[in-house]
């Protein structure tokens, strides 16, 4: 298809297979995920996607909508990939403690704005990460075990929806769709702009500290002893790390948003142990929250995968915290708990029961992606006994589908809405919920 009809309504560049730029622009963060979409348009503003979702309908091809291609998992065959990047606008309402965001608006931008005021949003480890698909999914923070999900914070949705319409959704005009588009994926509508909550930023207290591999049993018990009391305000992760030509290191990742002083005392612990060859810990701005776990921010071929832990009983250390983390390159353990447990069902990504969070992570190089996959898998299958609920939308991994992030009466719930609201399946995300 020449998609020449389409180039004539939209002022953002439309681009097709053979076009210059094409496979830069269509590709996804993850460098492993292949998107043989049949035409890019890189939008220019809300109109822009109201015309492309209208010619989509038209025509009866998918549109999936992505600002920066993080979740993406394929599965947009012949689909109109919208690139929300151009529209990344950022307002910040101090007074109000509110954010105005485009739906090309990463954290990073949101953090950097919000910061200026004393405030942040809920972000997570990544700055580079776009606000939308993450909030969308539900998004897991920094700050969660003290304000919960991202999408709980949500005021509006600025969207186009599977007619073609422009439509601003909140809780008192459009329950149904705002209860889906909080946690519950991409799946109901383009969004094109969204408005949330700030918090309070009166400090913030993190960073990582990292030890050799041998110390690893040291370190989680250390890791156990500090989650055990610590408040809400304070994350900790345990990581095992295996990079590539360097030795075995184990390391805690630490944020705690508040007074520094008090981060300082409650992270005191960790100066106990010694023998850290690594300790990035400090005072920390809100806009450099992403200092602390020093992800990529640039595109790479990775593999990932999580799941919930019931408990760290000795079953799951052993297996965790016995054998070589290689060929992964982080198996990665998050304390949850606190407002994360304790939310509503007011929004489809609703309260977690279980404590932790277990994150695998490798790289996708051709030479190392069956080994890495079976070993996820071998890790997996270890503790399944001790395997939770329904996973973050956000951490799916590409063998995953959406019934993976949902108990059976919330996706039954997302299905019925999205039959309702987009019959055509004219919008496509990452994980749809009819998968």
């Amino acid at each position: 298809m020449s998609f020449a009809d389409l180039r004539n309504v939209v002022q953002g560049r439309v681009l097709v297979p053979g076009d210059e730029g094409f496979a830069a622009i269509a590709q996804p963060w993850n460098l492993t995920v292949a998107q043989p979409v049949a035409a890019v348009v890189e939008v220019a503003d809300a109109a822009d996607v109201a015309a492309v979702v209208a010619y989509a309908r038209a025509a009866n091809i998918p549109v999936a909508a992505q600002p920066t291609g993080h979740g993406a998992n394929g599965g947009l065959e012949e689909a109109i990939l919208v690139r929300t990047n151009r529209l990344n606008s950022v307002e910040i309402d101090a007074e109000q403690r509110l954010a105005k965001v485009g739906a090309g608006a990463n954290w990073g931008q949101v953090q950097a704005a919000a910061g200026a005021y004393g405030l942040t949003g809920l972000a997570g480890s990544n700055p580079a990460v776009g606000v939308t698909g993450y909030t969308l999914g539900g998004g897991l923070s920094w700050f969660g075990r003290k304000y919960g999900w991202a999408s709980d914070a949500v005021r509006a949705f600025e969207i186009v929806d599977a007619d073609a319409e422009r439509v601003r959704v909140t809780a008192a005009t459009d329950p149904e769709l705002f209860w889906a588009l909080r946690g519950g994926g991409g799946d109901f509508a383009v969004v094109t702009g969204l408005e949330f909550d700030l918090f309070p930023a009166p400090g913030l207290y993190g960073g990582r500290v990292m030890w050799p591999g041998a110390r690893t049993a040291e370190v989680f018990e250390l890791f156990q002893t500090i989650t055990a009391t610590a408040p809400a305000e304070l994350s900790v992760w345990f990581n095992r790390f295996q990079f590539p030509d360097a030795p075995p290191m184990v390391a805690l990742d630490a944020a705690y948003l508040g007074d520094p002083e008090v981060g300082r005392a409650l992270l005191a612990p960790l100066d106990a142990l010694g023998g850290a060859i690594a300790d990035t810990r400090g005072e920390l701005a809100v806009a450099d929250l992403g200092e602390i776990a020093a992800e990529p921010t640039e595109p790479s071929p990775s593999l990932s995968g999580a799941e919930l832990l019931t408990d760290l009983g000795d079953a799951v250390v052993k297996t965790l915290l016995d054998d070589p983390v290689a060929p992964l390159m982080n198996i990665q353990i998050r304390h949850l708990g606190g407002a994360l447990a304790a939310g509503s069902d007011a929004a489809a990504r609703g309260p977690v029961a279980e404590p932790y969070l277990l994150y695998l992570f490798g790289l996708g190089l051709p030479q190392l992606a069956d080994a890495v996959r079976a070993r996820q898998a071998e890790i997996v299958s270890a503790i399944a006994g001790h395997l939770g609920g329904p996973k973050p939308y956000t951490f799916l991994g590409p063998l995953d589908t959406a019934a993976a992030a949902f108990d059976d009466a919330t996706l039954s719930r997302l299905r019925a809405i999205k039959r309702a609201r987009d019959p055509q399946s004219v919008i496509r995300s990452n994980y749809p919920v009819l998968g």
